[in-house]
């Protein structure tokens, strides 16, 4: 009788390390297994190279959201789908940017709120926008001459 509740509470020792190690890969790795509250709102881009699904969305340099979704529109046009906290309102005259972390760093959008009362809602779309600064164009201009 002793052996079994020996074995039954290793047992339990082991399960209940193996759901620790669960929910810690869950967590670092920002896995999201139910969905979060907010909402989405959408902003079109020129250009979008180097953002990826899931890249953070930023107010003042804190996390209040996450890209979920890119996908062309119109042919010729980048769709981003930003899922935003629900505490968080943006303004009708919001501008959405793309930036980068540091010199070589992750992409992630930046938001730049204006003074306007009206909101964007649920749903809605982020008219201003700025696309991604191509380093590489910019690099090719000034090693080929055509920077003044």
């Amino acid at each position: 009788m002793r052996k079994y509740s020996l074995e039954f509470s290793v047992g339990l020792f082991v399960l209940a390390g193996l759901l620790c190690l669960g929910y810690l890969t869950i967590k670092l790795g920002r896995m999201e297994l139910f969905s979060s509250d907010g909402y989405l709102v959408e902003a079109t881009f020129a250009s979008v190279s180097g953002l990826r699904p899931g890249a953070r969305v930023e107010i003042a340099g804190v996390s209040v959201g996450k890209v979920i979704g890119i996908s062309l529109q119109d042919g010729f046009r980048a769709k981003v789908t930003l899922q935003m906290d629900k505490n968080v309102a943006l303004s009708g005259d919001t501008i959405a940017s793309i930036k980068t972390s540091g010199l070589i760093g992750d992409k992630y959008v930046r938001l730049s709120p204006g003074g306007s009362s009206s909101l964007v809602p649920p749903g809605g779309e982020i008219e201003e926008t700025e696309s991604a600064l191509d380093i590489e164009a910019l690099i090719g201009k000034f090693v080929f001459g055509g920077v003044k």
